[in-house]
């Protein structure tokens, strides 16, 4: 791609594993600085010793709570100290929802909104000015097809992800004479460490084999008959990072095995 000689910085949140950390990968290999960003602030700093040995990237790992917007300024302000800049921002930082909405109470709601939609809010507010004075920035933010289709078990999960899509698409509207895109990628069910905690307290709840009949059904829906790996929604996230993506903006961009065909 581009960013070799451009060296371009990306800021990727939820940076310390799953898609975030694939996505830190794929840029680094292209030759992108990185700033790895995370609440576990330790598996930031790892994440970013692990790049710079594979790829000789420069790395650095940074602790975050996105939940608050001067935890996001500080960061910002100490990765663009640190390589004078931010030209991409990558959201993916994001917990996980499991519970009818009945269920759910009010704390739910608030710490997912919290994260899942104000987090990005608050990158976007912190990154933005640097990206429109260089007249240059790419936005990723990852969301989900559970905004877009609705989801049992997952709805304020998904209404949050709405929130980010509305939010991508209304900015981009606002900054592309500024040479800046921001797009969506919308990843189906994903292999990820986030996802495997969710459904091992599944399996400890269901029994194996109630479990065992779940996966089957799930799989069945995806005619790929297989989940994603963080690594396919890292390709598209690092495409549109790229320069070939300068004409795509405000778009939301499925990365689901065929689960799903809006």
């Amino acid at each position: 791609m581009d960013l070799i000689a451009n060296k371009r910085v990306a800021l990727i949140t939820g940076g310390a594993r799953g898609i975030g950390f694939a996505a830190a990968r794929l840029l680094a290999a292209e030759g992108a600085r990185i700033v790895l960003v995370d609440i576990n602030g330790e598996g930031a700093v790892e994440g970013a010793k692990k790049l710079a040995h594979e790829t000789g990237a420069q790395a650095l790992g940074l602790r975050a709570d996105i939940a608050q917007g001067e935890e996001v300024d500080e960061t910002v302000r100490h990765a663009t100290e640190h390589f004078g800049t931010i030209d991409i921002l990558v959201n993916c930082a994001a917990i996980a929802a499991d519970k009818l909405f009945l269920e759910s109470d009010a704390g739910d709601w608030d710490r997912m909104l919290k994260i899942c939609l104000l987090g990005p809010m608050h990158l976007l507010k912190a990154v933005l000015p640097m990206m429109a004075a260089r007249k240059y920035g790419r936005v990723i933010c990852v969301a989900s097809d559970s905004a877009r289709l609705g989801q049992a078990r997952l709805s304020y999960y998904a209404a949050a992800k709405a929130g980010v899509i509305a939010l991508v698409k209304s900015v981009a509207q606002e900054v592309g004479r500024e040479g800046i895109t921001l797009n969506v990628v919308s990843p189906g069910a994903t292999d990820t460490e986030l996802r495997r905690e969710r459904e091992e307290s599944l399996r400890r709840q269901m029994g194996e084999e109630k479990y065992e009949r779940r996966v089957q059904s799930i799989l069945r829906m995806y005619p790929t008959r297989r989940l994603g790996r963080p690594e396919d929604a890292a390709s598209m996230i690092a495409f549109l990072a790229s320069e070939q993506a300068s004409w795509i903006t405000g778009q939301v961009l499925s990365v689901n095995g065929g689960f799903a065909m809006p």
